[in-house]
């Protein structure tokens, strides 16, 4: 793909010594005010963002910088000076459902050098000035997330006995919800054996060291009086915690002396028991806080379209100098608080040049681009793989780049995903010795019924699993055996699987890896939990790449929003040694292509 010539003709130049700048990522003070802002563009990436405001041009002689146009939640970014002198900007979206809002920071930290670089941190929400909530918690919350007792800030939980007893049954196991509910019940002794603490009068949640939970626990020491329907059974677990929830809220229906009014909410992760409830006419709520992603939010696409005018606008205050083979471009204006560390953009328009950069550097209220290289031309094949699209190539720069040290890809079946990741990894394990070998993982999730034990070692029952790999191993060893015979290709296959490890997900706790190329593949099937396991098995000289569909979740309790990839992604942008690219089409067939649109 052609690169747009360096406008030096509008433009200063900048020293040599200004080549090595070390880059810094931008910093940003909210986790959704920051975020919302060009993710708001479609996940390929192909809606241009309106950058700058019409008095840019003007602003420009002047040393004003034009203000962005707030777009839904986003705000402007604040001045260095004003983040150095007051709190991080809070988080001003409304409240999650069940998910109250948390303390503003206390400590601010002192700022880095400028050249420095800095991983975007996020400030914690704002409390809310409303009044304190009493949230009754469902069993399955407490097995879910076993620091969900802190989670929920200035307002009190309420656990009926029944829980207390459903939490005993299921302590017994290895499973990790027998683990959540062993970590539940040390909390709660915990927290009931701190100095001072009377059950009667609620147990202050702050006693351990969680400073952020300012409510109280209250246990339920006495009976209750409630009445529901015949229709729903009085033994039943659910329906008796749904009667405790209809006789709080009679009790804190009004206020009382020592005791204020407080709306009681039912919070549980089981959709019929919310469902009942809202029947009953009692509140009830979702766990929110293992979500990454709520229902207004995109996922971060890891590239953005630059508008058609965006080098007549930019004409004045560009700066573009050569090195080796790339060219580097300096942008100014409204257009940087947008902008991430590694992100991807493009300029396409009809009758210019094209031009496709990934941001290298941000700092203050300039940005750095810097272009790519062509992996779509034939002398730069990784492994003999050429990519086909502008998305592919974005992912095969991030994949090459050893300053990368994790890279998500998420894509639609078809789109690539593994054969990138391998012809990669062959390339810089084989060819460049960067890496010692390939370890390749992925969370065994049937798509149906299980088909019970395999038998074998631990590769070998990975093996199933493991169809991809082989399909894609198949297709670069015949590319790469050219006209060597049956013998050089023999030679070729057994040379390509004696560095290439398949190991299973269970096993993977306390081991460090060294140097390794590490592929983690169907990574939407992973909790946030097990996605931390994975990630920080990563020694020095490692690489990790997860790849997953989001349209493809087969885990139980898993979505879109809660998914382990989800987190990663979310988490990782705007790291200077991370990046994320969005697949957008499919190269593997037509048919496979139309499948995926129309099924």
């Amino acid at each position: 793909m052609p690169l747009p010539p360096a406008p030096t003709k509008r433009a200063a130049l900048l020293s040599p010594d200004a080549h090595d700048a070390p880059a810094r990522s931008s910093h940003r003070g909210s986790r959704r005010s920051g975020e919302s802002r060009a993710d708001s563009a479609s996940s390929s990436g192909s809606q241009p963002l309106e950058l700058f405001d019409r008095s840019a041009a003007d602003a420009v002689g002047g040393g004003t910088e034009a203000a962005p146009v707030a777009r839904g939640r986003s705000k402007p970014a604040p001045s260095r000076s004003a983040e150095r002198n007051q709190d991080r900007n809070q988080d001003h979206r409304p409240a999650a459902r069940g998910e109250p809002e948390a303390p503003p920071a206390v400590y601010v930290p002192p700022p880095l050098p400028a050249a420095a670089p800095q991983v975007p941190t996020r400030a914690k929400r704002a409390k809310t000035n409303g009044p304190a909530k009493l949230f009754v918690l469902d069993t399955n919350v407490l097995l879910h997330d076993p620091m969900c007792l802190f989670r929920f800030e200035e307002h009190d939980i309420f656990l009926p006995m029944i829980v207390l007893e459903e939490l005993d049954g299921h302590k017994k196991g290895t499973t990790e919800v027998a683990r959540n509910g062993r970590q539940t019940s040390r909390t709660l002794d915990a927290l009931a054996a701190a100095q001072d603490a009377d059950i009667a009068k609620g147990l202050k949640l702050d006693t351990t060291g969680h400073r952020e939970a300012g409510g109280k626990l209250f246990f339920q020491t006495a009976p209750l009086d409630y009445s529901l329907p015949v229709s729903l059974p009085q033994g039943k677990a659910d329906n008796q915690i749904l009667g405790v929830v209809q006789a709080l809220r009679d009790v804190y229906a009004k206020d009382q002396p020592g005791r204020p009014k407080q709306e009681v909410v039912l919070v549980s992760k089981d959709i019929n028991m919310r469902v009942k409830a809202r029947a009953l006419g009692l509140a009830a709520d979702d766990y929110q806080n293992d979500k990454t992603l709520e229902d207004g939010d995109l996922l971060y696409a890891g590239s953005l379209a630059l508008p058609p005018d965006f080098w007549t606008r930019q004409s004045k205050t560009v700066e573009s100098w050569q090195s080796g083979s790339n060219t580097f471009y300096r942008v100014s204006g409204p257009l940087v608080p947008n902008l991430y560390i590694n992100q991807f953009v493009y300029f396409e328009a009809p009758g210019e040049p094209s031009m496709y950069a990934r941001v290298t550097e941000i700092r203050d209220k300039t940005a750095v681009f810097k272009t790519l290289k062509d992996y779509s031309s034939g002398k730069n094949a990784v492994w003999g793989v050429n990519t086909r699209n502008r998305e592919q190539n974005f992912a095969m720069n991030l994949l090459m780049d050893p300053e990368v040290d994790f890279v998500t890809l998420t894509g639609t079946a078809g789109t690539g995903k593994t054969l990138m990741a391998l012809a990669s990894g062959l390339t810089q394990v084989l060819d460049d010795r960067r890496y010692t070998e390939i370890i390749m993982t992925r969370a065994t999730v049937s798509v149906g019924e299980d088909i019970g034990f395999l038998p074998g070692t631990e590769e070998e029952k990975m093996g199933p699993w493991m169809g991809a790999l082989d399909d894609n191993l198949e297709f670069l060893a015949k590319g790469d055996g050219g006209g060597a015979g049956e013998w050089g290709r023999a030679a070729t296959n057994e040379l390509i699987r004696s560095r290439i490890k398949v190991k299973s997900m269970n096993f993977m706790r306390g081991r460090t890896f060294l140097n390794k190329y590490v592929i983690i593949d169907e990574a939407q099937n992973l909790t946030p939990k097990q996605m931390k396991t994975l990630i920080t098995r990563a020694g020095p000289g490692t690489k990790i790449i997860c790849m997953g569909n989001l349209a493809q979740i087969d885990t139980p309790y898993l979505t879109e929003g809660s998914s382990g990839l989800t987190f990663a992604v979310d988490k990782f942008k705007g790291w200077p040694h991370g990046g994320h690219i969005t697949l957008a089409r499919g190269e593997r067939s037509r048919l496979a292509d139309f499948a995926s649109d129309v099924l």
